[in-house]
């Protein structure tokens, strides 16, 4: 089990990610310390040569006032100053034979070409390590005399060699916290993305209700799980609706085959009445002709709701599109016996499909007339709101009843108390694709009586119309 979860993890694009990064981040830090250790150590190393040197300067001028004697007295002076023995003189004949200071011979490493050796010196018996290394500088003297300072810098080994401990256990700490914090992170994201996976697995399987579960954290997850999950809902509601209006055309268009076959029945048996062979044949064409209606009326809205029709926007004169209606139904609502009320103001030009716009209140026109009795009212009614357009067909009809308003824009829905009239119950459906199309709204409310159908347009900034 372990072996499998540190599989995954290798896989982990997360994880491969946090490598990388922590790969950057460790050489970042590499150096950083890198330059750290360089700015001390090699500081102190430094200021070692500077006293060095400083004392080289002095005693050389010293020898140049007082000879021989008057060096060797200020080397005896200064050894008996310190008592770590930290410094180191020693001044020789041409034979290299000890004169005074605190080294018992010459050192046998070569010096460098300016003048700089490094030597190991013998320690007391006392010192732990026997051993110390030493830095020095080599001067000559006039009369071939040689003299030799320096310092003891076991010290300062010492301090690099902690330096160099502590950074290197630094940068393995680092580097450590690094691989385990990103192994951290990528098992939160695996686990994450493993839920998401299982749950579309879920729905995959035919369990479409199931939901991707949130944090909680509103972080950059979140709002992703929250997109997919808006997306899951439409796709659900599609779905139903493909179940829908499978089940709708089965049950409504089934009536109408059934008639058509009988039709053709009895064209078939009664084949040498001419009369009845015509009216027969007409209500064959006529059963025929609605569902050829009805598959048109389909297809429409399938091609409205694909979104096609957008890339044809234009201005529309909204405005002058009501008027055209209203001259084209207001005959027809008072041959009815109903009063036609039309309040309409001017307005600016909308971009949009003026043949869908004109279809889609065309549609909820004949369903107000057709719906209302004789003496009822219809009004159709236009008003401007800083961003939108309000255009609202109002009736004194039955209404519908607030549970059935949301269905009612649903393909070959119809309520009960419409089932007698003709019609195919795609007539909404098609107005709200068309509504949507143009980013707008439907909403539905009591006119009290009858119903009030409103539809919000967004009015384009004056820019984006020209």
């Amino acid at each position: 089990m372990f072996s499998v979860q540190i599989t995954k993890l290798g896989k982990s694009s997360t994880f491969r990610l946090a490598l990388v990064y922590m790969a950057l981040f460790g050489i970042s830090v590499l150096l950083l310390l890198g330059f750290i250790y360089w700015s001390t150590a090699g500081y102190m190393v430094r200021q070692a040569e500077a006293t060095i040197e400083a004392e080289i300067t002095g005693l050389a001028e010293r020898y140049d006032l007082s000879g021989l004697l008057g060096l060797s007295k200020v080397i005896d002076e200064r050894l008996s100053r310190q008592k770590t023995g930290i410094s180191l003189y020693l001044l020789t004949d041409k034979d290299f034979k000890p004169i005074t200071g605190n080294l018992s011979k010459w050192p046998k490493e070569p010096p460098s070409e300016q003048g700089w050796i490094s030597f190991q010196i013998e320690k007391g018996p006392d010192d732990e390590d026997q051993q110390h290394k030493a830095m020095a500088r080599i001067f000559h003297l006039r009369g071939d005399f040689h003299l030799l300072v320096g310092r003891d810098v076991h010290d300062l080994d010492e301090i690099q060699s902690l330096i160099r401990d502590a950074l290197f256990w630094g940068l393995l700490i680092t580097l450590v916290l690094a691989l385990a914090g990103g192994a951290a992170m990528s098992r939160t994201m695996m686990h994450r993305i493993e839920v998401i996976n299982t749950t579309c697995h879920q729905i995959m399987d035919g369990n479409l209700a199931q939901r991707i579960p949130r944090t909680g954290g509103d972080d950059d997850f979140d709002r992703l799980v929250e997109t997919l999950n808006r997306m899951l809902d439409q796709i659900e509601e599609l779905m139903q609706g493909v179940r829908q209006v499978t089940n709708n055309i089965a049950h409504d268009l089934r009536t109408p085959l059934t008639r058509l076959r009988r039709r053709l029945d009895m064209l078939r048996e009664n084949g040498a009445s001419t009369d009845r062979h015509d009216e027969l044949l007409d209500q064959a064409i006529s059963e025929a002709d609605g569902l050829l209606t009805t598959f048109k009326a389909l297809l429409r809205i399938s091609e409205v709701e694909s979104g096609g029709s957008r890339g044809g926007f234009k201005e529309v004169d909204i405005t002058g599109l009501l008027h055209d209606l209203a001259e084209l139904y207001q005959p027809l609502s008072e041959e009815q016996g109903q009063s036609f009320l039309v309040e309409v103001v001017d307005s600016p030009p909308i971009l949009g499909d003026r043949d869908l716009l004109f279809q889609a209140f065309a549609n909820v026109l004949d369903n107000a007339i057709k719906y209302t009795q004789a003496s009822g009212t219809i009004s159709l009614h236009m008003q401007t709101q800083p961003d939108q357009l309000l255009v609202s067909i109002c009736d004194t009809g039955p209404g519908i009843p607030p549970e059935a308003r949301e269905k009612v824009f649903a393909r070959f829905f119809r309520l009960e108390s419409s089932r007698s009239s003709p019609g195919n119950g795609l007539g909404l459906s098609l107005v709200a694709a068309i509504v949507k199309l143009h980013h707008g709204r439907i909403e539905l409310a009591d006119n009290r009586p009858g119903l009030k159908l409103t539809i919000s347009l967004p009015r384009p900034s004056r820019t984006s119309v020209r």
